[in-house]
């Protein structure tokens, strides 16, 4: 018997990972030009968010397996201490875009259920806390001022309903995903309609879990209510935690946390430092892809400080380097050596990322760029510099040069020549624009 119950599980598990194959390449009925745009936002921030916040733990997953008393204190007692109201999502909006970021995605609704969204639909909600404003309303009016797309994020694994309705809170039972649970089918496509119909128009809608019949139901109601939505996970690539070797022909996104957990953890967490984050960023726009980036306010709502400046490092970076990511796209040659590429579509400008580390304030380097080649009017400038002058150093000559040009490609010299940090332990990548060159054959 238990032979059989494992059979049953495994080939379970092997048809939805089948059917989720196959339905990714079939159903994407996201318009050709809105991926474009989509592709064109290149960077934006993700948002991970629920009440359990309050107990430091992993986002929603603590239900699954937990006792009759956790949950109901899980879901009769922590609604009613959640009240964060520390939050200021305008911070959160500005904050992102300084830093370069074109669109958010916020956690409408986690696999527990709990709706950060005011719903008719349950009272599991945050109209049933004490701090009873529709936070995702805030949300989004903070970033659509600040002219960012709105992305939303929900999942049709719905933990608390399973709970409600009697069946085991489990990830790998038919019986808890929307496509063989007709109730919650019908639930989570009522709520997914009041996302898209009571917030404006959303841009963007990522559709997480495990059911991707569920996913698929879920993006028919969104592209049927607004066509020119982009379903990002449901509907293209969406790699979690991890580059491809290789570019991907058709639009994707990466999907990273700032730390380990998506959630705020205050005592579990290993957060990546700016120079990671900035080196994710270049690498997967090298390669076509955008790279959303994820944050979590705390309990009371606040901004951690510890975020907020691994961010603060970002928006640095982009101040100085922001033409790089405007209307660019990928090169037939996406790197060489520690060299990253990008190309603007609209003049064909070349930007290249010098990720070298150890390079130290004031100090020239030569770089050769074999795949490369450069006509006699080829042009380099350091971005954020004017390569005029190098601070206290009068006679010093901060100015980047192409030093030659030949059937060996070209060879740059450099001066890390502005004054970023105090003292000269600015890490992070320098970019240099080159005009009229081009990749060899």
């Amino acid at each position: 018997m238990k032979n059989k119950k494992t059979f049953v599980t495994v080939f379970f598990l092997l048809t939805v990972f089948l059917q989720a194959f196959s339905q990714e390449k079939m159903l994407n009925l996201n318009k050709p030009q809105r991926e474009k745009w989509f592709s064109n936002l290149g960077f934006g921030m993700f948002i991970h968010w629920s009440m359990d916040v309050q107990l430091g733990t992993i986002i929603s997953h603590s239900m699954v397996g937990a006792s009759d008393d956790y949950l109901k204190r899980y879901i009769d007692d922590l609604p009613k201490t959640f009240n964060p109201t520390n939050f200021k999502p305008e911070q959160w909006a500005k904050a992102a875009k300084l830093a370069g970021m074109k669109y958010v995605v916020f956690t409408t609704k986690h696999h527990n259920g709990f709706c950060m969204f005011n719903t008719k639909t349950t009272t599991f909600s945050i109209a049933n806390t004490p701090y009873k404003k529709d936070i995702t309303q805030m949300v989004v009016d903070a970033f659509r001022k600040e002219g960012i797309a709105i992305g939303l994020y929900f999942s049709p694994d719905d933990f608390y309903f399973l709970h409600k309705q009697g069946t085991l809170i489990s990830r790998e039972r038919p019986e808890a995903l929307a496509s063989h649970n007709p109730e919650l089918n019908s639930y989570a496509k009522k709520q997914m309609t009041e996302l898209m119909t009571n917030y404006g128009k959303i841009d963007i809608v990522f559709l997480d879990g495990l059911d991707q019949f569920g996913k698929t139901e879920l993006a028919k109601v969104c592209w049927k209510i607004n066509p020119d939505v982009v379903v990002t996970r449901g509907a293209i690539q969406t790699p979690e935690q991890v580059i491809p070797d290789k570019p991907i022909k058709a639009p994707w996104e990466a999907c990273y946390t700032l730390g380990q957990a998506w959630q705020f953890q205050p005592t579990n967490e290993n957060y990546k430092s700016g120079n990671e984050a900035i080196k994710k960023l270049i690498e997967i726009r090298a390669k076509g892809g955008n790279l959303l980036l994820n944050f979590g306010p705390d309990a009371e709502g606040n901004f951690p400080p510890e975020q907020l400046a691994i961010l603060n490092e970002i928006s640095l970076w982009n101040f100085i380097n922001q033409e790089a990511l405007e209307n660019t796209v990928a090169c037939p040659v996406i790197k060489e050596g520690t060299n990253w590429f990008l190309k603007n579509e609209k003049d064909n400008s070349l930007y290249v990322f010098l990720t070298e580390s150890n390079w130290k304030y004031k100090e020239r380097k030569t770089i050769q760029l074999k795949s490369l080649k450069a006509n006699s009017n080829a042009k380099i400038l350091l971005l954020g510099h004017n390569g005029k002058v190098l601070e206290y150093i009068t006679k010093a000559n901060p100015e980047p040069t192409i030093i030659s040009k030949g059937d060996e490609g070209i060879e740059i010299s450099v001066m890390n020549a502005q004054r970023i940090y105090d003292g000269s332990n600015w890490p992070n990548p320098l970019v240099v624009k080159l005009d009229n060159v081009e990749f060899k054959n």
